[in-house]
């Protein structure tokens, strides 16, 4: 009967694992796209930077590139964007961060419980 249940918490525990390695994947994937938009928009913007106030700036909209006001609205626009994307990536990291402690606990806690059952097994 205790081996069933050492048994069962077991594979509780590795099911937590394996759901909390998915949950790091998918944290670190929303990361790395964060990163891609980032790089994306400091292109633009040095881009931006290059160009007098009269060049004509466009901008993408789905499928269509609009004619915008000028410059400094794109700027403004993408200075915004640029705030809102370091913020998401800082508590992405964070997340990340936190997800791979609790993956590392739970790694070691399988480990000792496998163990524990492999001993009581001989």
């Amino acid at each position: 009967m205790a081996e069933e249940e050492v048994s069962k918490q077991l594979q509780d525990q590795i099911t937590r694992l394996q759901q909390m390695r998915g949950q790091l994947q998918m944290i670190t994937q929303q990361r790395q796209q964060v990163e891609i938009r980032l790089r994306e928009i400091e292109e633009a913007l040095s881009e931006l930077e290059k160009t007098d106030s009269k060049t004509s700036v466009y901008k993408s909209v789905g499928a269509v590139l609009i004619k915008t006001k000028g410059k400094s609205e794109v700027t403004k626009e993408l200075k915004s964007n640029k705030e809102s994307l370091e913020l998401r990536k800082s508590t992405l990291d964070k997340q990340e961060g936190r997800t791979k402690e609790k993956l590392t606990e739970l790694q070691s806690k399988v480990q000792n419980a496998f163990s524990a059952s492999q001993s009581e097994s001989e």
